[in-house]
């Protein structure tokens, strides 16, 4: 009896297995001679039907036209697929071209091609990583964004190597070493391709190592054609900046988070650079009396606009000097066509160029972790206005001032550790990490996720990052049941708000808008929801498997329009102490698809 059950067992077996091989057959059902290349036109202008580039766009936009699913029929979704991944911090977008999904796992450089409107396997690639890899690369366990062109899928891997693996077969085609890991060089942020270019960030530890860089490389052999230093070196423009600090000792300032926007029009590519290492400038710079207004320790904490075909810079934008605080501007730089006419009953600071007389400007719009929402002028870098959102009070926020005329910012000299061993509560902190916003064109409302969050820290000489202890709290007044996290609509013109979803649980969820009139957002409590664009009702909800820490996408296969959201995070935002207060379940990572009923 136990051997005809045994049996029987592997007979149901055997079909469930021979079933799969069908699936996957069937998901391979296009020949690789069939495959149309990715070019740079398409790149500059892709289907609607496709997710190309991390932000489906050149200009971050993150939104996609598609409108089968719209705000009168979202509320039927249903689940069409859900897939497995490694474990580990789950940070990803995918990419869609033609029906197959291409994805990155976390916890190591292991990618995949799926069937688009199943999830079945096409092809699997995995590289083998240095023994000794965790000892130098911190963040070598993420990789939020992969880049396509020609037949190849490139992607930057943990031990600093450019990888082109077919996008047709999974076959390794080329590698190209960028730096040495040993020198704590990573990516985390991801490549674009610019005009047959790679264009690459990277991560660079607090702990030292070389200088860190943006650069260029060749999209057909990964020839390096460019780079562009971070941190203004000693003999370099902008050097002085840096006082008497060692070029070598220049560290972490980074662009760690997404890759840059790129304006063909212009030739330009707009990235974000984080902060210096050690955190607290008494302990980086032995004073805390380094100044108090930009420029201070160039580049960090700026946004820096790049001839994309040379790696020279055009110009650059300060946003917060002498960093003390470990608080990026690491985020997507938007690029927006808009007429710019900021209320001052909505919006702090104003350029008085722009004071009652709205004109047409192409700017570019980004927010750091601490929060402060930033438009410049995108062909010269001219500050046109900038505001402390989400708060309303400057008296913990770190900018206290900018100088209106000039774009000059002045930071809370009140938040400074004079002494080591001081303690101060800085707001914000995570209020905008790495996860997106998204802007409609439709709606000309950007759609910020926001943490209520603030930074308890106190100066530490004896740790490597001049701090300690130092944790996430919840914003003086919201400890006990107040709303800590927040999706605003905001009128990118005028800065006004438009409407705003609050709620308790927190967020690390990116946003996506689409052509259908409605918004995406998940948080750290599994819920995943639909609002309407333009009023911020609630139009669908859904309860995950486990929090939504990466980024969702949508995209039309097989005739339908799906909408897919990484789900998990393998612990990472444990850190956050007011998420553990919601015992947020941490569960396996995956990717979970919805469509439309047939």
């Amino acid at each position: 009896m136990a051997n005809q059950k045994r049996t029987a067992w592997l007979a149901v077996l055997l079909m469930v297995v021979s079933f799969g091989q069908l699936q996957s057959l069937d998901a391979q059902s296009r020949t690789p001679e069939e495959f149309v290349p990715v070019t740079d036109a398409m790149l500059r202008d892709p289907d609607p039907e496709d997710w190309l580039l991390v932000h489906r766009t050149y200009d971050h936009h993150a939104f996609s036209p598609l409108d089968e699913i719209n705000r009168n029929n979202v509320g039927d979704l249903k689940l069409a697929w859900m897939r497995a991944m490694d474990e580990g911090p789950m940070q990803l977008r995918p990419l869609v071209y033609d029906g197959v999904m291409y994805v990155a796992h976390p916890g190591g450089d292991h990618l995949q091609a799926l069937d688009a409107t199943s999830g079945d396997l096409i092809w699997d690639y995995e590289r083998e990583l240095p023994a000794d890899i965790r000892e130098y690369a911190t963040l070598g366990d993420r990789t939020r964004s992969l880049a396509i062109y020609g037949h190849n899928i490139l992607h930057l891997t943990g031990d600093s190597h450019l990888v082109a693996v077919d996008a047709r077969t999974g076959a390794l085609n080329w590698e190209s070493r960028l730096a040495d890991y040993r020198d704590r060089m990573t990516h985390s942020s991801g490549a674009m391709i610019v005009d047959g270019r790679v264009l690459t960030g990277r991560a660079c530890s607090s702990a030292g190592g070389a200088r860190c860089f943006i650069s260029g490389y060749s999209a057909d052999t990964g020839q390096e054609e460019w780079r562009f230093y971070t941190a203004a070196g000693a003999d370099d423009p902008g050097g002085s900046t840096w006082g008497d600090v060692p070029t070598a000792r220049r560290i972490h300032v980074s662009p760690w988070g997404v890759p840059g926007s790129y304006d063909p029009e212009l030739g330009l590519t707009y990235w974000g650079i984080a902060v210096p290492s050690p955190f607290t400038r008494i302990v980086r710079r032995g004073t805390w009396d380094v100044g108090d207004r930009t420029p201070c320790e160039l580049y960090s904490n700026s946004t820096v606009a790049l001839a994309a075909d040379t790696g020279a810079m055009d110009w650059y934008y300060q946003h917060l000097p002498c960093d003390d605080w470990d608080h990026d501007f690491v985020q997507e730089r938007t690029l927006i066509d808009i007429v710019v006419n900021p209320d001052p009953d909505a919006v702090r600071w104003i350029n008085p160029a722009v004071v009652g007389a709205p004109q047409e400007r192409k700017v570019v719009v980004t927010m750091g972790e601490p929060g402060g929402l930033f438009v410049n002028d995108r062909q010269t870098g001219e500050f046109l206005w900038a505001d402390p959102i989400p708060f309303t009070s400057t008296e913990r926020f770190v900018i206290s001032d900018i100088d209106v005329e000039t774009g000059q910012v002045h930071i809370n000299m009140d938040l400074v550790a004079r002494e080591i061993g001081e303690q101060y509560i800085i707001c914000g902190h995570n209020v905008k990490g790495y996860w997106s916003w998204s802007y409609s064109p439709e709606t000309q409302l950007l759609y910020i996720p926001f943490n209520r969050s603030c930074l308890n820290q106190t100066a530490n000489d004896r740790s490597p990052n001049g701090t300690g202890p130092r944790f996430t709290i919840p914003e003086p007044g919201l400890e006990e049941g107040g709303d800590l996290t927040e999706l605003r609509a905001i009128d990118i013109s005028t800065g006004r708000e438009v409407w705003r979803f609050s709620q308790r649980a927190p967020n690390a969820g990116s946003v996506l808008a689409t052509g259908g009139n409605v918004v995406f957002h998940g948080d750290l409590n599994r819920r995943f929801r639909a609002f309407d664009a333009e009023t911020g009702e609630v139009l669908w909800e859904t309860v995950l498997g486990s929090q939504i820490t990466g980024f969702p996408v949508t995209y039309t296969a097989g005739g339908r329009q799906y909408l897919t959201v990484p789900a998990g995070g393998g612990g990472y935002f444990r850190l956050n102490n007011y998420a553990a207060e919601l015992e947020a379940p941490i569960g396996s990572n995956m990717l979970v698809t919805f469509t439309l009923p047939d």
